[in-house]
């Protein structure tokens, strides 16, 4: 058995998904046409600041999250006709997740290039 590395699994990831910069993804959130969602640890938002604005679903409940039944959608938090758009602090945890949304068949889906780190130097405010 050959166990891929991170690496491979993100390059993989790379060919399959939409990245966008931090300028375009502010576009798409100041226009209201997504769903900005930051898969940071807690500890990473305590540590570092919060996105105003984005919704907080940490990588390791994503996919519980984002299933059509959860609760998240059945209260109406994020709206599945708009692009979700997912971020982290560099680029890699986002890149899987948004693998994984395509996988479980979301078709309008992306990760910001560079992740928080770009976006702390964007028009996002920080809070």
């Amino acid at each position: 058995m050959t166990i891929k590395s991170i690496q491979t699994l993100v390059n993989d990831a790379m060919q399959e998904i939409k990245t966008i910069s931090a300028d375009e993804a502010y576009k798409l959130f100041e226009n209201n046409n997504c769903n900005l969602i930051d898969v940071r640890e807690i500890n990473e938002l305590e540590n570092s600041g919060k996105v105003q604005g984005a919704n907080h679903i940490p990588r390791g409940m994503l996919e519980v999250y984002l299933d059509p039944n959860s609760p998240v959608f059945q209260n109406g938090q994020l709206d599945q006709d708009k692009e979700f758009v997912l971020f982290c602090a560099g680029g890699v945890r986002s890149a899987l997740a948004v693998k994984s949304l395509k996988d479980m068949g979301y078709q309008k889906t992306s990760h910001i290039e560079g992740g928080f780190a770009s976006i702390a130097s964007s028009k996002f405010k920080i809070v």
